[in-house]
């Protein structure tokens, strides 16, 4: 059984169900992402498996433990989140920030370590932000930014990793800074990533396993290269396209066909004439 599963999930707001009867296991060792189009429950799924939210029905598993039983302390040490738009507070420096990382592991207790300073300095390293320890978040880009958050969930040391829609309001260049990090953070620190993307196209060049979601459950799921198809877009998407080799890195990619009207109006033929 992989470390983090969903069994018969059903998961929801107030009495609105949006993920219903789903099963899933997360690959150990995986680049895990989540795609569908808007409303199709992604988030809340993050959401279910990180236990920010209680389910209705069936159950998520951490280390085989219902997580709903596990104190958050230990669900912190085994798990860390990067939620949709984080907020920091004001006029806090970005190396403090990143330390908050390392509360599940700093109690009454056990006061603040050189192991604790040492996971933070790891963290800015790893994320390219070593040198803005001491510059106040909110002076940051939102690409810088978005790194320092990712700093914050590295601290934690956690063997999960969970990030829904880490890529949103950057543009391109800081979109695959960002996927980027998350491809080397899978592969040279060994963690189990499971990211929400709204780009099909990034997901395909980045995840090893592909999850497809419509209308709150899985409609396919594995390797980008075995499952995406034109079919399975529309299906999804409800978009008609063509399914090409990347020339990059020959994963999967989407080209939309043209959603244009079947003939242009009299009155834009007349001033074409």
């Amino acid at each position: 059984m992989s470390r983090l599963t969903a069994q018969e999930l059903t998961v929801g707001y107030d009495k609105r169900t949006v993920v219903d009867d789903l099963t899933l296991e997360v690959p150990d060792g995986s680049f895990t992402v989540v795609v569908g189009a808007n409303g199709c429950g992604k988030s809340t799924l993050l959401r279910g498996l990180a236990r920010l939210l209680r389910p209705s029905g069936g159950s998520v598993l951490l280390d085989g433990e219902d997580i709903h039983r596990l104190r958050s302390k230990e669900v912190a040490r085994r798990l860390g989140l990067l939620p949709q738009g984080p907020t920091a507070p004001d006029g806090i420096l970005v190396g403090d920030l990143v330390g908050r990382g390392r509360h599940p592991h700093v109690g009454l207790l056990r006061q603040w370590t050189e192991r604790d300073q040492q996971a933070v300095t790891d963290a800015m390293v790893a994320t390219g932000i070593a040198d803005l320890e001491h510059r106040y978040v909110d002076e940051l880009s939102g690409g810088q930014r978005q790194r320092v958050w990712i700093a914050m969930a590295l601290a934690q040391q956690t063997p999960l990793l969970l990030l829904d829609e880490p890529t949103t309001f950057l543009d391109i260049a800081h979109q695959v800074d960002v996927l980027e990090l998350c491809a080397e953070l899978h592969e040279e620190h060994g963690r189990t990533l499971v990211v929400v993307l709204h780009d099909l196209n990034h997901a395909c060049r980045y995840a090893g396993h592909l999850v497809a979601l419509r209308e709150g459950r899985i409609v396919a799921q594995g390797a980008p290269r075995d499952i995406v198809t034109a079919e399975l877009v529309e299906e999804v998407f409800g978009l008609a396209c063509r399914v090409i080799d990347d020339p990059e890195t020959g994963s999967p990619l989407v080209v939309p066909a043209r959603r244009r009207r079947n003939a242009a109006s009299p009155s834009l033929r007349k001033a074409n004439a």
